[in-house]
């Protein structure tokens, strides 16, 4: 069986380097560390593992932050367990408040659907789709009724609800906690009973949840999972966790030069964490980079060359990555513009704000003139052979220049062409 690009023979014994790579490279925290390794090496009563991850199916567009975790299930399944993915459709179709400033709102059957096919496209270029089992929540949560529920709250108190860190810090801090919030835990941790997973996977942020269905499958007759939470990265910015709404992501599905050229503007100090989550590059190799730079007998810059040619080759392929990384060196070393430069067609003088809007260089106008008060627009009105000029105009109108070029941020140009 092919798998990330390498054929592997599944079911074969792991090696004790397989199972400490599973267990610790990445990994925050493992719930019962000895019984999950006990289970990697004697088996599981002839049976693969069940490792159930919850998909929350109210986005379609993935960051290389949520492969943090898809790498992880493709190495349950390189030895030969089962992956189990689990659409949150019945919970997106509710909504969910938890711990948001603005409720998520409720979703209708046919944008869950959407959403789903188009994470699952993203997820299945990381995980193999042969030993994957995709389940919707609908399949027991359509037939639950009010008895149910009111049972499945009676498992949980209020004062063990409250040791979850963001309930706990509303709690202290005056802001209301809707009694909707308490059901999602529970109502996910019941996922992990009806799937009678083994195993269950997911960011830091997810521990509290996870420890639910740990928790649960006990009183309905099942052996309690085992649980697995990753690091989560930061964003671009070296600070914060990678996300949208934080405009700090690299997205899964983003071209080549684009995702390495983000790559090689993250902090040097993230590195580390970028190389541990989204390569195989071995741990020696990593300790030996950050001596040397520590040392100065190496590069920061080369370092991170490395890291963005391997990060480049997981989604895309090797000579993808050494054409970005060219293209990278080209513009930034040698000071030349890319050589694919999106043409823009303009016939009449156009708003700059409306122009990179149309072209989908910013979300909105308001993101746009962000850009150009913050300084990240440029005008080159002789194309590559011209100086720079600043753009600080919100209200500034792009004469029709055949050639011309917008450059907007450090890596996104268009060129201007009347035709």
């Amino acid at each position: 069986m092919q798998l990330g690009g390498m054929y592997v023979t599944v079911n074969q014994q792991p090696t004790t380097k397989d199972i400490e790579r599973l267990l610790k490279r990445g990994v925050a925290q493992v719930e019962k560390e000895v019984d999950l390794r006990r289970m990697l090496v004697e088996g599981n009563k002839g049976q693969p593992l069940r490792v159930k991850l919850g998909v929350d199916p109210t986005h379609y567009d993935l960051t290389i932050g949520h492969a943090v975790v898809f790498r992880k299930l493709r190495q349950f399944q390189r030895l030969g367990h089962k992956t189990v993915v689990i659409i949150g459709d019945w919970t997106a179709r509710l909504g969910d408040p938890s711990g948001r400033v603005e409720a998520r709102k409720p979703l209708s059957e046919e944008q869950v659907k959407a959403n789903a096919a188009t994470y699952l496209d993203q997820f299945f270029s990381i995980v193999d789709r042969e030993q994957t089992e995709v389940r919707w929540q609908s399949e027991w949560f359509d037939t639950f009724g009010l008895g149910d529920a009111i049972k499945l709250l009676s498992y949980k108190t209020v004062a063990q609800m409250l040791e979850r860190d963001d309930f706990a810090n509303r709690y202290k801090g005056g802001i209301e906690i809707n009694l909707a919030e308490f059901m999602y835990p529970l109502l996910q941790g019941y996922d992990s009973v009806a799937l009678n997973a083994d195993v269950e996977i997911g960011g830091t942020d997810q521990t509290f949840n996870l420890l639910v269905g740990r928790e649960l499958q006990p009183i309905f007759g099942q052996a309690p999972q085992q649980i697995l939470t990753m690091n989560l990265i930061v964003g671009l910015d070296g600070v914060k966790k990678m996300g949208k709404s934080l405009e700090n992501y690299i997205a899964i599905t983003a071209p080549a030069n684009d995702m390495f050229g983000k790559l090689m503007s993250l902090p040097d100090h993230a590195m580390r964490s970028y190389f541990e989550a989204l390569t195989d590059v071995d741990e020696p190799e990593l300790a030996e980079f950050e001596c040397r730079m520590a040392e100065g007998t190496l590069n920061p810059r080369n370092v991170k060359l490395r890291m963005a040619r391997e990060i480049v080759s997981e989604f895309h392929d090797p000579l993808a990555a050494q054409a970005a990384e060219e293209a990278f060196v080209r513009q930034f070393s040698e000071r030349q513009l890319p050589t694919d430069i999106p043409v823009y067609g303009l016939t009449e003088p156009k708003g700059i704000v409306d122009i990179i809007v149309d072209a989908g260089l910013a979300k909105s106008k308001n993101n746009a003139r962000e850009l150009i008060r913050q300084g990240g627009v440029s005008f080159f009105a002789k194309g590559e052979h011209d100086e720079a000029a600043k753009i600080d105009d919100v209200e500034a109108k792009i004469e029709p220049i055949e050639g011309a070029i917008i450059k907007v941020g450090k890596l996104r140009y268009l060129k201007i062409s009347q035709h």
